[in-house]
């Protein structure tokens, strides 16, 4: 990700925040789609200060504000170096009967969160700045693209597409405002399909759909930008290949015996991750569909076609997340037995070649519901309400830094970007991230991580700086079987635009 300077805000006190009294949460109906709200209020803040304030902090005025109650906020501790790169809470964003935070997403200076009130929020600088509301529920993912546009995942089985409205004469503190510009699948390809029975598959007993559309709620999504192409998962047990530049389906594919719970392109060798409750993590390789038409020279993504390559994970245990970590070529996987499983694919290697097995990190006690991956810093959530912070040394060693508290309810959704700090060209210096974390508490906490480790707000006690790393080895115990060849596994069922 981008470095971004967005959340050095936090560092400062805001005058108007202190002055004015937060107003109250603005109102809204559910009606239709490609809706917008918004009174540009401020958010309350809820946080325990770790420490009481000193007299000098009371004297100012801007004691009122919560946000010089946050660790490392005070005016005090703000030339402090020290202060200033330890790992902890720097503030929540919460909207009052705003609903269960499903998933977020980071995006230049703009956070939106998705919830199951059938709202996107938009927030900068901790102020909420409007969002759009969809005609279905639960909204369970969201993708920025490079574009500007946004896609969100909905519990109805629909992918919608939104672009936010530009108004150069806004101010920022001005409602930002986005509409609905198409859905995934297109609303004429639905039609042109109807007509055609070729264009029905069983989705359950008894029961047909056409192969284009998801019959449940979409799961995950995730885009390949140098493919041109965003995946989506769900509960019905397929992923789909969208072509981005026109919204067409070229791809379905009955991937997992139960709910496909994530799906992500892992940004080399073509390859896709597909994790289903089922307990397998299957590899997809892109290619292009055999017999296809080249007469004109014709190669583009219309002949896509993926193929599985291996099974990667076969346990008892559903796998909820992956992300992964592009520039070390390495796949982090989340299951309900709280465990973080690990593979690395060799540069260089032979296409097919099997990754390597770096074993399992231990940290939680209950499932890792989701995952984010920056730099070398790893970041898993978990039903337990905490947050591990991971850093990868080298080969398939891993030693958590800290472990982030302060939800009331499950983690369900995590992401991350660089802050922007003086020195960010010196490769000896400590890389600073920004953790958005979104959970069932309704709230969205902002935490500063530093990749050197460093106490703070909202850190478990047993890990401070006193306290020795802990490391979990390649040879860890791991709850995953060995590879199962493509030839030895059933072949999917695909369908795929004609």
């Amino acid at each position: 990700m981008g470095n971004h300077k967005k959340l050095l805000q936090f560092l400062r006190p805001d005058p108007a925040v202190a002055a004015s009294p937060a107003k109250s949460s603005s109102t809204t109906s559910d009606d239709d789609d490609d809706s917008y709200y918004g009174d540009n209020t401020t958010c309350s803040t809820p946080a325990t200060p770790t420490t009481s304030a000193s007299a000098s902090t009371a004297a100012s005025p801007y004691a009122a504000s919560p946000w010089t109650q946050l660790p490392g906020l005070s005016p005090r501790s703000g030339p402090d170096e020290a202060t200033r790169q330890r790992t902890g809470l720097l503030g929540s964003l919460v909207k009052e009967g705003g609903g269960h935070v499903y998933s977020l997403a980071a995006a230049g200076d703009l956070l939106y969160t998705g919830t199951d009130s059938r709202n996107v929020r938009v927030w900068r600088d901790r102020r909420e700045l409007g969002g759009f509301r969809s005609g279905s529920g639960l909204v369970k993912a969201i993708v920025v693209a490079a574009d500007g546009r946004i896609y969100t995942g909905h519990q109805d089985g629909k992918v919608r597409v939104w672009r936010r409205a530009e108004d150069p004469a806004a101010g920022a503190a001005a409602v930002v405002q986005h509409r609905r510009v198409g859905s995934l699948p297109r609303f004429r390809d639905v039609v042109r399909s109807s007509l055609r029975p070729s264009q029905y598959v069983q989705m359950r007993r008894r029961h047909s759909g056409l192969w284009m559309r998801h019959f449940d709620a979409v799961s995950s999504l995730s885009l390949d930008a140098a493919a041109g192409l965003i995946y989506s998962a769900s509960w019905d047990r397929t992923f789909k290949v969208w072509r981005v530049s026109d919204s067409k389906c070229l791809e379905s594919v009955y991937a997992h015996t139960d709910a496909v719970n994530a799906v992500a392109a892992v940004g080399f060798d073509a390859l896709v991750l597909t994790g289903s409750a089922d307990g397998t993590v299957k590899v997809w390789r892109r290619g292009t569909k055999a017999g296809s038409n080249k007469k004109k020279g014709r190669r583009d993504q219309a002949d896509t076609w993926h193929t599985m390559e291996r099974v990667l994970r076969e346990g008892d245990s559903a796998v909820t997340a992956i992300a992964v970590a592009v520039e070390s070529r390495v796949v982090y996987v989340g299951s309900s037995d709280g465990a973080v499983a690990h593979w690395q694919w060799r540069r260089g290697a032979a296409p097919g070649a099997a990754p390597r097995n770096g074993g399992a990190l231990w940290g939680h006690k209950m499932a890792v519901l989701c995952l984010a991956v920056a730099g070398r810093v790893v970041v898993s959530g978990s039903a337990d309400r905490t947050i591990n912070v991971w850093r990868r040394e080298e080969g398939a060693d891993h030693a958590r830094l800290a472990v982030l508290t302060g939800h009331t309810g499950p983690v369900k959704c995590v992401a991350m970007d660089e802050e922007e700090v003086d020195g960010a060209g010196d490769d000896d210096a400590p890389r600073r991230w920004v953790v958005y974390s979104g959970s069932l508490d309704g709230s969205v906490k902002v935490w500063r991580v530093s990749d050197s480790g460093g106490g703070g707000g909202g850190i478990a006690p047993d890990l401070t700086t006193t306290t020795p790393a802990r490391y979990w080895k390649g040879s860890s115990p791991s709850p995953l079987r060995s590879w199962t060849p493509y030839a030895a596994t059933p072949e999917p069922r695909h369908m795929g635009a004609a």
